[in-house]
């Protein structure tokens, strides 16, 4: 399967996505029945994102000069750990290995397994050479590089297995914000899509915010109405009863908007529902300390990822800052 069969067959899937045909209806129905976090919403929201970000054919090709891609590689076989915080969240894993020319082996997450896997039955229509280069698996063994991505404990897990070969192991990570208070109301709408958009379950959501000390919170909370259906998911809701009856017992100052909690912490990781806070004299001083930060995925503001854009990855946009294909095109 040369490089030209395979940006067909991707371009194949981006057309059946678009169409949302009615097998495409059914995946995305039962991937929300087995995780309700994944709902009909943000499914979409995601499938709009992977057919204007990854596989326009335009911007496909465009990757594709940049790296100099030809089929003189000879192909491996990569192991995928997929991770299942927010839907089809491995996409990009699984398209850098099948452009590059390699061979893959998936392990999915528990929390997504419809998606990605349907497309890739789709794709096994399309040509039934596809089946020789995807395979998935619920163990991950002789692969000859793996790309693994889970929470903090899971990397641990993942570097003793893998640590022999070569490999890109994931950690979490999330994202925050700088305000200077003199964001406009659409700033501040859009700021709230990168906040609450998947629940907050994305390591590109924003969880944490720096603002100066004088800043005003109500136009801010003004701007979460938007998400105030979230309270009628039970998940979401629950959440939300049980972070506020511990901010209650606890006696600490939080505001809300019934559906955010909003508190000063200095934690950058604020649990589903819950977004922290923090006060800030140097701007200079600030962006030096986030920037080194290797828990930190995006920076959004003004003089950073413009507000709204922290869920809009493109296909140049790599996960933690570490090239996939270029350490596909190495191994």
């Amino acid at each position: 399967m040369n490089l030209q069969k395979r940006i067909y067959l991707i371009d194949l899937l981006r057309d059946y996505l678009k169409k949302n045909e009615e097998d495409w209806k059914i995946a995305k129905t039962l991937a929300t029945s087995k995780n309700p976090w994944f709902t009909e919403h943000f499914i979409q929201l995601a499938t709009d994102n992977i057919i204007d970000n990854f596989l326009k054919k335009e911007k496909i090709e465009k990757w594709v000069h940049h790296y100099y891609l030809n089929d003189s590689n000879t192909p491996k076989n990569i192991g995928i750990v997929m991770a299942g915080n927010i839907p089809m969240v491995g996409f990009h894993d699984f398209l850098c290995v099948f452009i590059s020319g390699h061979k893959q082996t998936i392990k999915f997450s528990s929390k997504d397994d419809v998606l990605l896997k349907h497309l890739i039955l789709k794709l096994n229509e399309f040509d039934k050479e596809v089946s020789d280069f995807i395979q998935t698996s619920e163990m991950l063994k002789g692969c000859d590089a793996y790309i693994a991505t889970g929470g903090n404990q899971s990397a641990i897990h993942f570097e003793q297995y893998f640590n022999k070969y070569p490999n890109i192991i994931r950690r979490n990570r999330t994202s925050v914000a700088v305000l200077t208070g003199k964001e406009t109301v659409g700033e501040l709408e859009l700021l709230s899509t990168d906040i609450h958009t998947y629940f907050g379950l994305g390591c590109r959501n924003v969880t944490k915010l720096f603002v100066p000390k004088t800043y005003d919170f109500i136009p801010l909370l003004h701007s979460f109405s938007a998400f105030k259906y979230f309270r009628d998911y039970n998940k979401y809701s629950n959440n939300y009863d049980y972070q506020l009856s511990i901010l209650l017992l606890n006696n600490i100052k939080y505001m809300s908007n019934e559906s955010t909690l909003l508190i000063e912490d200095e934690r950058l990781y604020s649990p589903i529902s819950v977004l922290h806070y923090e006060h800030f004299e140097n701007n200079i001083h600030l962006t030096e300390q986030l920037k080194n930060n290797n828990q930190i995925q995006c920076i959004v503001g003004r003089d950073y990822l413009p507000f709204g854009k922290s869920q809009e990855p493109d296909i140049f946009t790599y996960a933690d800052g570490v090239d996939t294909m270029q350490f596909l095109l190495s191994l």
